[in-house]
């Protein structure tokens, strides 16, 4: 559809669906069932302020008919006084009412952003593969915002009718023949306005949807913005925006243009009201049917009674907007996770890892591994090497359960992957990424990230064992330091540091490791070094290696092509067999490797003398 309408990029997404009328309005009365003390009160004090200036335009009536029968000047105070008592409690009434509405809906919002969000956060990685963070970000806040708005339209609507049906009352009871004039508009205004609602709804949907594509452009943009700037691209990107943008203002545009029709045109439907009312009204005065106060309750409740009349007559319209937000939200929610996992907790981890018979794709008939099969002792360590593409660190998101494999099984002391606590084995799990992450937090707080329990001492050892404090003691308040956004302030070699004492506090029983040495400068590589073979010691570990000094000290290297190993063993007896590793060492290992240096050195040597 969007395709046929000239725009771009806002079709749904895979987890869309369509949800009717019904079953959004259900889901949505779900949400407001923790808050049923709260919606007594609001019904409550809606009736009353209903009551309270629906009343007004009836005394008011009995004022003028009394000053028609009677001058007192002291019926007329008493009238007067009792008007601005009644308004003074509609005031009131009013004022509760609204204060505990924004209450409500403000909770019901909050609690629909927070289930929101844990639904995101449970999802696996492959989600997020599939779709930009920041048209999910889109619909967590700015959607869970319009729907907030709609259930402040819903509230106005139940106060509406309340206004309507105390209003109308003592209009039939006066005359019912003008009673009759004014009922012929209403189903006239209902059936234009309802006519509204399918476009409505449609247009809301794609308005939504090109905020949430200008979000997510602004968010990438922001964090590639180093990129932006070394290839001097910022006008292109800029260009690039001013398109998004451009669409979302012409989406928006068009709704927001389609829904001012509604209300002008209801303005004349009123008008065209009125103007009966006004030609019946003044035959029933001349003819002494109705009397001049008559009149008065029947124009002035026409005018109170027009706001809630066009307030329920557009409110389908206008709801349209927040039902098509809370459709987009509840998809969300109810998007499909692939990760199977139990409840079973073990006691301990001692670290056997197998993988029999594995099965994983990313994509739908392109396997990454098939009969993949792996057995790692507890206490082993293990280098994954290959070329790029081999399946090296898919293993360990398979392992780490980052994804869902498809067939086949993973087990660790015996037990299969998917009957373990999810939870539970993360504890027991670290993992140390080739770039690291970091909040934007102190250094304290980075550290203890996975432990939140621990002190401080505890902070300073892991610091100390993953290549000491002296770096810390340097900067302006030591752990105390608030690094900015993904750890700005840092240097490459600092933020892997802190995120290798983030995992030692964690105090896992296997360690996966994807080249935690590969962004570092040589010497804080021996620090880390030296940290990760204290570490390691006790523990299963998996390295993802890309430098010499990892895998020449492993207890057994696999050697991975397209998801097959082809090679396993330690270094000294894989570089013997001459095959694939010893070809992957002389392209990729050799040339660190200090004989390496001392050859290019001699022969440098040789060439000068």
């Amino acid at each position: 559809m969007a395709g046929k309408m000239g725009y771009f990029g806002l079709g749904e997404e895979g987890y869309d669906r369509i949800y009717s009328d019904r079953e959004l309005f259900t889901r949505v009365v779900k949400l407001f069932r923790p808050h049923r003390r709260q919606m007594i009160i609001v019904i409550t004090f809606l009736v009353l302020s209903s009551i309270t200036y629906g009343l007004t335009p009836f005394l008011m009536s009995l004022i003028i008919k009394q000053l028609e029968l009677n001058s007192d000047p002291f019926i007329l105070i008493l009238f007067i006084i009792t008007t601005l008592l009644i308004n003074s409690l509609g005031y009131l009434f009013n004022y509760v009412n609204r204060r505990t509405a924004n209450r409500m809906v403000y909770g019901v919002c909050y609690n629909l952003r927070r289930q929101t969000n844990l639904r995101v956060l449970e999802q696996d990685l492959s989600f997020f593969d599939k779709y930009p963070t920041g048209r999910v970000v889109s619909r967590i806040n700015s959607d869970g915002q319009k729907f907030g708005g709609s259930i402040t339209m819903f509230t106005d609507l139940i106060a509406s009718f309340l206004m309507l049906i105390i209003v109308i009352i003592p209009m039939i009871f006066i005359s019912p023949l003008l009673t009759g004039v004014f009922m012929i508009m209403v189903p006239i205004v209902f059936v234009f306005t309802l006519s509204f609602r399918k476009v409505s709804r449609r247009k809301s949907v794609y308005g939504q949807r090109s905020l949430a594509q200008v979000n997510a452009f602004v968010q990438e943009s922001m964090a590639g913005i180093q990129i932006i700037k070394s290839f001097r691209q910022e006008s292109s990107q800029f260009n690039n925006f001013e398109a998004i943008n451009n669409q979302s203002y012409r989406v928006n545009m068009s709704r927001a243009l389609y829904l001012s029709i509604l209300f002008p045109s209801l303005d004349f439907l009123i008008a065209v009201l009125y103007a009966l009312l006004i030609f019946f009204g003044g035959n029933f005065i001349i003819q002494g049917v109705l009397s001049g106060s008559d009149i008065y309750l029947f124009l002035q409740s026409s005018l109170i009674l027009f706001q809630p009349l066009l307030q329920i007559a557009s409110f389908w319209p206008q709801f349209q907007e927040g039902l098509s937000a809370a459709e987009r939200i509840f998809a969300l929610q109810d998007s499909q996770s692939y990760i199977k996992q139990g409840d079973h907790v073990l006691d301990s981890i001692k670290g056997k890892i197998e993988f029999e018979d594995l099965k994983f794709e990313y994509v739908p008939g392109h396997p990454v591994f098939d009969d993949f099969n792996l057995n790692l002792q507890p206490g082993e360590t293990v280098a994954i090497v290959g070329h790029t593409g081999a399946g090296k660190s898919s293993l360990t998101k398979v392992l780490l359960r980052l994804y869902e494999f498809q067939s086949g099984d993973v087990r660790i002391d015996g037990h299969s992957i998917r009957d373990i606590s999810l939870s539970e084995f993360r504890r027991s799990v670290g993992f140390i990424p080739q770039v690291p992450f970091l909040w934007a937090d102190t250094i304290e707080n980075n550290v203890k990230y996975g432990s939140p329990n621990a002190t401080r001492e505890e902070v300073i050892w892991a610091l100390e064992q993953s290549g000491g404090m002296d770096w810390v003691q340097h900067l302006d308040n030591g752990i105390e330091t608030f690094i900015l956004e993904r750890g700005k302030v840092l240097s490459m070699g600092q933020r892997q540091l802190v995120v290798f004492a983030r995992v030692l506090l964690q105090n896992p029983s296997i360690l996966i490791l994807d080249e935690a040495t590969a962004s570092v400068d040589p010497f804080t590589e021996l620090q880390i070094q030296e940290a990760m073979e204290k570490v390691m010691q006790g523990r299963t570990t998996i390295v993802i290696a890309h430098r010499l000094t990892t895998v020449r000290h492993v207890d057994r290297i696999i050697v991975l092509d397209h998801g097959k190993i082809v090679e396993e063993g330690n270094h000294e007896t894989l570089l013997q067999k001459n095959g694939y590793y010893a070809r992957l060492y002389n392209t990729y290992f050799r040339h660190q490797s200090y004989e390496f240096l001392d050859e290019i050195k001699s022969k440098q040597t040789e060439g000068t003398s």
